[in-house]
């Protein structure tokens, strides 16, 4: 995924500010998609230019308060994130770092991963307490819509993720604190 797309993605979901929009990554989105604060805006301008977004003022411009720009998806933006859909194919690159680490330390020796699979396990366990939550709060309702279901089997996958990284980590631990070579 693009950072583009899943600013349009999120922006399709609800207009937004760039701040607005940027808590909203950092509540949810941002779980499976990282981007930063400055990579935000930086990405709605060029959207603007590219005509792909829209921006609409919010607010009474006086000494009190100020305009607060909002953003919205044009049909330009929207055909270009069914575009990306469409045409976009999946690889199956798997970019997790520790998975390599392991493989350092598979051939060169103890490297202290028995230190660092700790932090890690307590990271999964705060994810996936935050995701519990966010199911608790969003998804109790007894008839979601479709998009809602989507949302939650993405959420599912989230829960699902965590908890066999959790299992596979825990394996793990003892392999790691063995250092033998």
């Amino acid at each position: 995924m693009s950072t583009p797309h899943a600013i349009l993605i999120a922006l399709l979901e609800k207009p937004s500010s760039g701040y607005d929009l940027a808590r909203r990554f950092d509540r949810a989105i941002g779980y499976f998609w990282q981007v930063t604060h400055q990579q935000i805006y930086r990405e709605l301008g060029r959207m603007v230019s590219a005509g792909w977004v829209a921006v609409v003022e919010e607010g009474v411009a006086d000494a009190a308060a100020t305009r607060k720009k909002v953003y919205r998806v044009l049909p330009t933006g929207r055909e270009e994130v069914e575009r990306w859909v469409r045409e976009t194919q999946l690889g199956v690159d798997d970019r997790n770092v520790f998975l390599l680490k392991l493989r350092a330390d598979a051939v060169i020796g103890p490297l202290g991963l028995d230190e660092e699979l700790p932090r890690l396990i307590d990271d999964a366990r705060e994810r996936l307490e935050t995701y519990r939550a966010i199911e608790q709060r969003d998804f109790g309702a007894p008839a979601l819509t479709r998009g809602q279901q989507l949302q939650y089997a993405i959420l599912k996958a989230g829960i699902q993720t965590q908890e066999s990284w959790l299992e596979w980590a825990e394996e793990l631990r003892p392999l790691l604190n063995r250092g033998d070579a």
